[in-house]
């Protein structure tokens, strides 16, 4: 599993009222693919969390090219930042 940059951890999950077909569903998949259960479940959590966040950088990116193309590249602002906090101490 990819750790996770923005963390040093991995939390605890308890999911209640999960219906039966369900549990057995991702145990059956679990056993054939020599997995446990909790692997299984995690390896699926992982999958689709990975996939939310490439959608979200995608979604950025073209955000961004949007903004681009309306106002051009935006000069870097770091210059003025920094002689801003400087004069205000």
């Amino acid at each position: 599993m990819t750790p996770n940059p923005y963390t040093n951890g991995m939390a605890d999950v308890k999911v209640r009222r999960v219906p039966d077909w369900v549990i057995e569903a991702f145990r059956s998949g679990a056993t054939a693919t020599g997995h446990s259960l909790e692997e299984e479940l995690r390896l699926l959590l992982t999958q689709v969390g990975q996939q939310r966040r490439q959608e979200f950088l995608t979604d950025a990116e073209a955000f961004r090219q949007q903004l681009r193309t309306r106002y051009g590249r935006l000069s870097d602002s770091t210059a003025g930042i920094v002689e801003d906090r400087e004069q205000r101490g």
